[in-house]
């Protein structure tokens, strides 16, 4: 049987601080900043970033950014510093937080990124490899409408337009499209992150394309308002999109949404934990670098988790997606990789997760 990170008596005697059985003392505190604020796939990532802390028998405390402004991620990430939390991890939505997330690595608080990166952070970033996965959800798009010779108006939208991550999707997703010359590739257009903004702005957009066979979205929200608008018009084109969230999930499981690639939301909630608790352990910041997160792939037909874990149905997976325990539980394999060695180990370079 996988054994649980606290399990692993090799990793919490190395730790040597004062967690797991001892139990956490208020010095023995972890902050996690999101940029987004009531979003499945959001809480997906806090869950994991629970699961590690119970594992590790540290507390975990979280803040949300409504509407991802910088400058009030970066207020959150400072009032935690300023309490005294043993490490930050946060996604990094502008460049004006760079300085001053520099400063506190600088002071020796361990800092890791999580979902949306800054190279310039002198911390790790946990996530996809960005390009890449846009690559995949175009090649997989193209496919499904034919291949090389597929004809027709597809739609791009983007809920954070600038963001690099998702820029970086969009260009992965043009690049894949561009196979099928007969294609017309309209956007990327600003569809916003709120459910209902994100639903409106993709009405909108079909309402003026009412002939286009495809609409892709690069973030959470999408392929639920996709698949609402695809039932409300007879699905007539393909929908495409990411992330495991159980409303995604479910448009694709009723025919309304054909694929959704997950970015492993549990692994950028674990991982930045078990990051900042291994520095903070070692007295020194982890080396800045990429640790992929690995993409999943997943429509009706098909479930493929990455990261080597156990093969899975689409009934497992919708139960899985609104069930954190069972969610930690499944990942137990993964979380047995998570070793001293790999911990201590240099990243990726930054440059990888673009490439």
């Amino acid at each position: 049987m996988a054994r649980s990170y606290a399990e692993n008596a090799l990793f919490v005697s190395a730790l040597a601080l004062t967690f797991g059985a001892s139990g956490a003392q208020a010095q023995d505190t972890f902050a996690y900043v999101t940029h987004a604020k009531g979003d499945p796939f959001i809480q997906q990532m806090i869950d994991g970033a629970q699961a590690a802390a119970n594992d590790l028998g540290v507390t975990l405390q979280v803040a949300q950014q409504e509407g991802g402004s910088p400058e009030g991620q970066l207020k959150l990430v400072q009032s935690f510093v300023n309490t005294g939390v043993k490490g930050v991890a946060t996604s990094v939505p502008g460049d004006s937080m760079v300085s001053a997330l520099n400063d506190i690595v600088a002071a020796g608080v361990p800092l890791a990124q999580f979902n949306i990166l800054n190279p310039n952070v002198t911390a790790p970033y946990v996530g996809e490899k960005s390009v890449d996965s846009g690559r995949l959800l175009g090649k997989i798009i193209v496919e499904k409408l034919g291949g090389a010779s597929a004809t027709g108006k597809v739609i791009i939208g983007n809920c954070f337009p600038g963001f690099p991550v998702l820029e970086n999707r969009a260009k992965g997703v043009q690049e894949s499209l561009a196979v099928a010359a007969g294609l017309t590739v309209l956007g990327p257009f600003d569809v916003k992150v709120s459910a209902v903004e994100n639903y409106n702005r993709w009405e909108q957009l079909y309402a003026a394309n009412p002939d286009a066979i495809a609409l892709i979205g690069l973030c959470a929200p999408d392929i639920a308002s996709l698949g609402q608008l695809n039932a409300s018009v007879g699905d007539k084109f393909v929908a495409g999109g990411y992330d495991l969230t159980e409303l995604n999930l479910k448009a694709i499981k009723e025919g309304h949404a054909y694929v959704s690639l997950g970015q492993s939301a549990f692994v950028q909630g674990y991982l930045p934990i078990a990051l900042l608790v291994n520095a903070a352990k070692n007295g020194k910041m982890t080396e800045p670098g990429f640790y992929n997160a690995g993409t999943q792939v997943v429509t009706a037909d098909s479930v493929d988790m990455a990261n080597g874990l156990p093969s899975i149905g689409f009934d497992e997976l919708m139960a899985m997606s609104a069930d954190p325990a069972a969610t930690a539980a499944y990942y137990k394999p993964w979380i047995d990789t998570l070793t001293l060695d790999m911990l201590n180990a240099a990243p990726q370079p930054v440059s990888a997760e673009s490439e």
